[in-house]
């Protein structure tokens, strides 16, 4: 039985959640291609370009770090929902943070295209069951 493969993109600063995250992933078998962002700038930067033109260069799903330096994970939010829907497919988009925070989870479900709100560490089972949720995305 062939499983559907995505195309993932972390948007992390933190470099060992990065390299872990990919290795779990790729484990998963269902990641043909993971894009990396180390702030959430760099993965607008990929967004509002050409890329968001292509729905092959754009990925299936995200995976969104709330703190990091230069464009945090709410000021991506802002931005990403201002051009969300030109893109030419819809994407799954996952805010991972450490925070257990009622407020920093509620704020996180008012936007539209925050699928769900992760805590931090996600297992290889997780990331598996969250990538077999999106089905094929298009």
């Amino acid at each position: 039985m062939s499983q559907i493969q995505h195309t993932v993109c972390l948007i992390d600063d933190d470099k060992i959640y990065q390299f872990t995250a990919k290795k779990m992933l790729e484990a998963t078998g269902m990641a043909k291609d993971i894009r990396s962002f180390y702030d959430g700038s760099e993965a607008i930067a990929f967004f509002s370009g050409e890329n968001s033109k292509n729905p092959e260069n754009l990925p299936d799903v995200i995976f969104l770090d709330i703190n990091m330096p230069i464009m945090n994970g709410w000021e991506f939010l802002e931005e990403y929902e201002k051009i969300r829907n030109h893109f030419p497919k819809s994407m799954a988009l996952y805010v991972v943070s450490s925070s257990v925070d009622d407020a920093d989870i509620r704020r996180s479900r008012q936007y539209n295209s925050v699928t769900d709100y992760i805590v931090k560490p996600i297992t290889r089972m997780r990331y598996q069951e969250l990538l077999e949720g999106i089905g094929s995305v298009s």
